[in-house]
């Protein structure tokens, strides 16, 4: 059986390596200095491998087939996208394919990939929480742009099911196991649904079919998104935030769920889906959050939080 270190939730956004803080007075800085403190305490817990749950971003899902759960078990790469790591990740194999094993048993139907690449939204955290070193994991990618998104209730049994399987998993799948949710509170961004008659038909077509050749996708697209930071005056729904993390730091995410998709987005924008990766990581390791860091940073495009609850000493 594995043994389920805790849980490390932070934000993430281009920003943190594009616009980095000259010190921790400026904007980002405290959440950066925070992200450095609990990296060292994972350093000190030594865990055999991490389950990371992160968004994609249109660099490895789109729309010519999208899946709302997808699992690497093989091969991981990093897209390398607005600064993140590019190149080989370390999987836990054996492990993530008890993990896709348990989570079918529990009536869950995750996309399978022996090759997957991952983005910022994943890669951004991994890097931070284990602090450049190779401790194997488990991808699992929640889409969070546009549906099929899965619902807030759905992620939470999502992440019920994966505690229990993680909890349970045996032949030496793993030992001491960290979970790593990596997602974003409030901010406003374009559209991402094909379906929205106001998007420009080039980025309809990139989200469609940005397969076809994602690297060249992501190098039209990355000026425009490098072009929204550094505005102070970015939407930020800082009261949003506040009330969301008091939720998690209660264990009560009931609330949360009730909101439904277009309560979300009304209160915390588009962007503001990504908060489901949280929702899975709280129900899978079943304990409140200690919040340790929040700072509404809209020049980063995102308020930015980091929780962390650990089990053992």
């Amino acid at each position: 059986m594995s043994e389920i270190l805790g849980l490390v939730a932070m934000s993430h956004s281009p920003f943190a390596t594009l616009l980095p803080p000259d010190g921790p007075e400026q904007p980002g800085g405290r959440f950066l200095a925070e992200a450095a403190r609990l990296s060292r305490t994972v350093a000190r817990l030594a865990p055999d491998a991490v389950v990371v749950i992160g968004p994609d971003h249109f660099h490895a899902n789109f729309y010519d087939a999208m899946p709302p759960f997808l699992i690497g078990v093989e091969h991981a790469v990093g897209f390398g996208d607005f600064g993140s790591r590019p190149g080989p990740l370390p999987v836990a194999g054996e492990l993530a394919w008890s993990v896709y094993d348990g989570l079918t048993r529990a009536g869950f139907d995750l996309s399978l990939s022996y090759s997957l690449t991952v983005d910022h939204g994943l890669v951004q955290s991994y890097e931070m929480v284990c602090a450049g070193t190779d401790i194997p994991m488990v991808p699992l990618v929640v889409n969070t742009a546009a549906p099929p998104l899965p619902t807030m209730e759905r992620c939470i049994g999502f992440g019920r099911a994966l505690g229990d399987t993680l909890r349970d998993s045996g032949n030496g799948a793993a030992g001491r196991v960290l979970v790593i949710a990596s997602g974003g509170l409030s901010h406003w961004l374009p559209s991402n649904d094909p379906r929205d008659p106001a998007m420009a038909e080039d980025r309809r077509h990139s989200v469609i079919h940005g397969r076809e050749d994602a690297q060249a996708f992501a190098a039209a697209r990355e000026p425009r998104v490098r072009a929204m930071g550094g505005d102070p005056h970015a939407h930020v729904n800082s009261a949003w935030d506040r009330w969301f993390l008091k939720q998690l730091g209660t264990g009560e995410s009931e609330p949360i769920a009730a909101l439904g998709d277009g309560g979300l987005e009304e209160q915390a924008g588009s962007g503001g889906h990504e908060i489901r990766t949280w929702l899975i990581g709280q129900a899978a390791v079943r304990a409140p959050l200690v919040w340790t860091s929040y700072e509404p940073v809209p020049e980063w495009i995102t308020g930015m939080g980091i929780g962390a609850t650990f089990e053992v000493p």
